[in-house]
């Protein structure tokens, strides 16, 4: 059974942290120091491609938000990017690197399109939408590695192969603070390659990488962009005063590129497309998550996270003031059969408690969740028509 996730999203997360740039963070260089942040910003939107079903424009569906230093402008999304060109460079490379053609065939294969049908949130109602990133195969199993954001809200994944065979997936897990998840070919199936991770901690700034995705969708899908690590380590500050480390670098990373791998000249992943700044005078300014960050949480991800099978939204003191509810986690629908249906949870109920903790936003019930297995039964603490009600729910993959 899926979560829903975002503002109409089930699983707990809600994932749109605030950056400020502080620096090059050459201290931190390939490590996270805390990947947190939740809250609405206004500058920078990620890098995936989505339709609204009922409308004939294209409209961003998650909103991945760097709060920048630049003090005037505005940087926009990069599903407003205009003038996008494309082009396939070759290495300047030394004895030790693969031409660019060598690195293509080499990974491009492990390459895939992930695409995605969701319910995105219009106040209280949601509107149907389709949505296209990138991600890439990390075994024989058909494991792909994507962001979480490519993914977030999904009630279908589908992935499709550079030689254009398309397979159903699943979403496994993910970490919505580190924007990452794993999703699973649901048929076991021979596939056509299995991206080699490298080691982020030896990049340099100069070197060249290079991009493979899907910008703007399908029609462009395995799209190669060349460029160089204009910082092997960007430290971005969170709203709470933690930071995160990223790769900048100028190669190109447009809508539908999110997920898809960042490449060093010897073929080997070295980061995960994450966001770009796009922005009138700015060009070259983007970020992909450091892959040595990734490695330590890949066990985590392999593993079948646990549903409730509730659509969901953070309700702040302002929304809830507005709504004329309590401050906490709004229950939008319930699925039918469901572990939330079958506690008793009901479509309008503010969650303010689970397992014996006071919670008020998504990141937190999902971090409790995580710390439980399949079969264990937890209270569940409800604020329904101004009283709060405790429920018991038996926790299911």
């Amino acid at each position: 059974m899926s979560d829903f996730r975002n503002g109409d999203s089930e699983n707990g997360e809600t994932y749109s942290p605030n950056f400020v740039m502080i620096g090059d963070g050459k201290n931190n260089k390939g490590k996270n120091k805390k990947e947190k942040g939740n809250g609405i910003g206004k500058y920078l939107l990620v890098g995936l491609v989505t339709m609204a079903l009922t409308l004939s424009i294209s409209i961003p569906s998650t909103y991945y938000i760097i709060k920048t230093a630049l003090e005037n402008g505005t940087l926009k999304g990069t599903s407003e990017t205009k003038n996008i060109s494309y082009t396939t460079p070759s290495f300047t490379s030394n004895t030790t690197s693969l031409s660019v053609t060598d690195v293509v065939n080499k990974v491009a294969p492990a390459v895939v399109s992930v695409s995605t049908k969701s319910s995105v949130s219009n106040g209280f109602f949601n509107q149907p939408q389709e949505g296209v990133g990138s991600g890439f195969i990390i075994n024989e199993d058909g494991d792909i590695l994507t962001n979480y954001h490519v993914v977030q809200g999904a009630t279908e994944v589908n992935v499709t192969f550079n030689n254009g065979k398309e397979y159903k997936a699943k979403i496994v897990n993910y970490d919505a603070n580190a924007d990452l998840a794993m999703i699973r070919l649901v048929e076991k199936v021979e596939v056509p390659g299995v991206a080699t991770l490298g080691d982020s901690d030896l990049l340099q700034a100069g070197q060249e990488v290079i991009a493979i995705g899907n910008p703007l969708g399908k029609e462009f899908v395995g799209t190669v962009t060349k460029g160089i690590v204009s910082a092997a380590s960007r430290s971005l500050q969170n709203q709470d005063g933690s930071t995160s480390v990223y790769i900048q670098t100028d190669a190109a990373i447009n809508p539908g590129n999110s997920g898809g791998p960042l490449i060093n000249a010897n073929g080997e992943v070295i980061g995960i497309n994450s966001a770009k700044i796009s922005e009138a005078g700015v060009e070259g300014i983007g970020f992909s998550i450091p892959i040595n960050s990734v490695k330590d949480k890949i066990g985590a991800l392999s593993k079948q996270s646990l549903t409730l099978g509730i659509s969901i939204r953070d309700l702040d003191k302002n929304a809830a003031k507005q709504y004329k509810l309590v401050e906490g986690i709004y229950v939008a629908s319930v699925v039918e059969y469901s572990p939330a249906e079958k506690a008793g949870i009901k479509a309008g109920d503010v969650i303010v408690g689970f397992n014996g903790k006071s919670i008020k936003t998504s990141a937190e019930l999902s971090s409790e969740k995580n710390k439980l297995n399949e079969g264990d039964k937890v209270k569940i603490v409800v604020n329904r028509d101004g009283k709060e009600v405790t429920l018991e729910i038996t926790m299911s993959a």
